[in-house]
């Protein structure tokens, strides 16, 4: 028998054919091995580094405050473990309660049962032997014989109590704000400072601004967590039906798949009319109230979101945003109609691979377990290293001192020289630090610890989109389908990604994690600079940070095509990426004309999805249906639920659309190869079906050159099958 000539395809820049090529389930060899063995290396110091920061830390230190011996408040099994709150002796030396989170305030601080409830100074309190045994609660102890005079001193005690309010297990002053904008604290707006004078309660705080951010922040976080117990089983519910309808929608897709397209347009278009004619109807219902037309720039930042929904320019924002995106969904509509009749084809297409592939269905949800494990290593071990450092305490003098803010010890500071050059001076513990050489590289460890995240994050999401690539191609190149297909199309991929490909996944997560590293540290040399840069500093950081935001996204999206090169042939990244590439830049009017009108579709549909559980949520919560009056639970801001429903939601459905999303990208490199490698003919018949052959070939807009002779020859038979084998 003759050699038989090679053939090139005729679609592009000729790829030779190959009649050994049986899809990606032969002819697999290892690729990238050297990025492979730098990943584990890199693993494994990842891991080196988790121990290390798990013998040094002590998340104690996050969950416990400290007081000024740097002991832990409330701890268990220790003295201190029945007080469990913090207690600031002159909560006026700090700039401002949000300061006390830093932990680094200029007063003593000591560790109390319950904070105090009540005015009360040292003076008053010294001469009444029942309020003097009620104010001991707050002090050192060492009082016995001591006058008032050497107790403030010796700094045994605060002049003052004034009521407050425990928060982040911290006493904060009980401020409050009166209708006309009084600041108060235990409902007077004065107070005495112990000292003889006679303070206004604003003083409390670092200006009047400040104490209203701090006491409303306060209350909308204590509300939100209440309606949070609340509403908890209710967002479940909501997020269960979310997941029902994504899976019904797929289920759908894959039968009706045209029908439930043109149906989710429809209906995504009357969703969001409805909002238009609903938002309409709120806008005209508040022309008569009062104050409801102050425009949102006099009204400002309120932290009560629902202040805004009683404001005309609110409503009228949401009108013209809701009418900006229902005209664009309109228009691309009419000047894609021809196009989306050949999306609809893909999809369909897509509706079959997923039918032969239905565990790749919940594949997502092998990947969000990884992702969990990934993000929660990461997270345990950045609060280790932030943990692993030792108490520093530094001198605070109310006076001039030239030992101020200098490092001392509590143990010996009474009998040392420092004390007694500055008599009045404290050694108080200030914040976490330490000179050995495992403090000196703590930040070293921490950019390792992020890095390592963005690594192993994009490798778990490389892993998956190269497992489904390969398990879609395997029913792409299956000539008999599904006889050709091996049992389990996604575990046979997962097993050959793992054993084949891990250097190349390893390779292009680097690659984006390497870019995604450099925007943090641009984010964060940003933050340093911030108020101090001038115009030229701050625009270069701008266009560096929108060129690198550029290619990030360049960059995912030749990831996810070089991914799905690798599972069809099995060669090495770079490889895989050019021909990706190249393979899509020979047929770029395609990748406009079908791809991304194929994502425009799926992404209407998670639309659709968020659209209608957004919609249940809002009546449900908001009370607005007298069915669900009664039954709905009380909350203080009810956008808290629909918000956390409406995020959910998105999640849900962008993991089961990131399948089919997914399948359409692999279907549709797989297409552009076939047309390469294939020429319809009885020896080489494309492997694609009829339909997708007659949609896609058939359309002019799609390939001009193509000869409607060829429309006959694309499905093969028994015979074809004899030939190709």
């Amino acid at each position: 028998m003759p050699e038989e000539q090679p053939y090139y395809g005729k679609h592009g820049e000729p790829r030779k054919y190959d009649p050994t090529f049986k899809g990606p389930i032969y002819n697999r060899g290892c690729t990238d091995i050297v990025c492979c063995i730098f990943f584990i290396i890199c693993i494994l110091g990842y891991v080196a580094v988790g121990i290390l920061a798990w013998s040094q830390g002590d998340p104690r230190k996050v969950i416990y405050p400290t007081d000024s011996r740097g002991q832990f408040c409330g701890q268990a099994g220790t003295p201190l473990e029945t007080k469990p709150l913090l207690f600031y002796f002159n909560i006026m030396k700090c700039a401002s309660p949000m300061v006390l989170l830093e932990f680094q305030c200029p007063t003593t601080q000591m560790c109390v049962e319950k904070c105090p409830d009540k005015f009360m100074t040292l003076l008053k309190a010294y001469a009444n032997k029942e309020d003097f045994k009620y104010y001991k609660n707050f002090c050192k102890e060492g009082l016995e014989g001591l006058t008032v005079t050497q107790i403030l001193s010796s700094g045994l005690c605060p002049a003052m109590l004034t009521p407050s309010k425990p928060f982040t297990r911290r006493c904060f002053p009980a401020l409050d704000q009166k209708k006309g904008g009084e600041i108060t604290v235990g409902n007077n707006s004065k107070f005495d400072d112990g000292e003889g004078n006679i303070r206004d309660a604003k003083d409390l705080v670092a200006g009047v601004k400040n104490a209203t951010v701090v006491i409303e922040a306060r209350q909308v976080v204590m509300k939100i967590f209440e309606d949070y117990t609340q509403s908890w089983y209710w967002i479940l519910i909501g997020l269960v039906i979310a997941m029902l309808i994504s899976l019904l929608f797929i289920v759908l897709l894959r039968f009706l798949a045209g029908i439930m397209v043109w149906v989710m347009i429809v209906m995504v278009i009357l969703v969001i009319g409805y909002g238009i004619f609903h938002c309409s109807m709120e806008y005209v219902s508040l022309k008569s109230e009062a104050g409801s037309n102050v425009t949102l720039k006099d009204l400002g930042f309120q932290t009560d979101f629902s202040v805004y929904l009683h404001i005309r320019q609110t409503w009228l924002a949401f009108i013209i945003i809701l009418a900006i995106v229902e005209v664009v969904i309109i228009l691309l509509l009419i000047f894609l109609r021809n196009r989306i009749l050949i999306a609809i084809a893909l999809i369909k297409e897509a509706s079959r691979a997923i039918g032969y592939v239905m565990s790749a269905l919940f594949y997502p949800l092998f990947t969000f377990a990884l992702l969990s494990i990934v993000i929660a290593y990461w997270a345990v071990t950045a609060v280790f290293l932030s943990t692993s450092n030792q108490p520093i305490y530094k001198v605070f003098n109310d006076t001039a001192c030239d030992h101020s803010r200098k490092i001392c010890e509590p143990a010996n500071f009474s009998t040392s020289s420092m004390k007694a050059e500055c008599p009045d001076s404290k050694c108080l513990f200030a914040f976490y630090g330490g000179e050995t050489v495992y403090h000196k590289y703590l930040i070293g460890l921490q950019f390792y610890n992020v890095f390592l995240f963005f690594w192993c994050a994009n490798f778990v999401t490389a892993l998956g989109q190269m497992t489904l690539a390969g398990a879609f191609a395997s029913y792409y190149w299956a000539l008999v389908k599904p006889d050709d297909m091996p049992a389990f199309p996604i575990f046979s991929s997962l097993g050959r990604s793992l054993r084949y490909h891990t250097g190349s996944l390893a390779f292009g997560s680097l690659i984006l994690s390497i870019i995604q590293i450099i925007r943090v540290l641009l984010e964060y040399i940003d933050h340093k600079l911030q108020g101090t840069q001038n115009k030229c500093t701050k625009f270069l950081l701008c266009c560096l940070k929108c060129c690198f935001w550029c290619l990030e996204k360049f960059i995912k999206f030749i990831n996810r095509n070089a991914y799905i090169m690798v599972a069809i042939y099995g060669k090495n990244f770079c490889t895989s990426a050019k021909d990706a590439f190249f393979l899509l830049m020979r047929n770029m009017i395609r990748v406009a004309v079908l791809d991304k009108v194929t994502d425009f579709l799926l992404f209407l549909g998670k639309l659709l999805i968020v659209g209608l559980v957004g919609i249940f949520a809002f009546f449900f919560f908001s009370g607005r249906v007298k069915a669900f009056e009664n039954t709905a639970p009380n909350l203080h801001y009810y956008w808290v639920p629909i918000l956390t429903v409406v995020v959910g939601s998105y999640l849900i459905a962008h993991g089961f659309f990131s399948v089919y999303a997914m399948c359409v990208d692999t279907l549709f490199l797989c297409f552009c190869e076939d047309l390469e490698r294939n020429d319809g003919s009885l020896a080489r018949p494309y492997y694609m079906s009829a339909s997708l052959h007659d949609i896609l070939l058939g359309n002019k807009a799609v390939e001009e050159t193509e000869e409607p002779t060829q429309s006959s020859t694309h499905q093969p038979d028994d015979q074809d099958v004899q030939l190709k084998q």
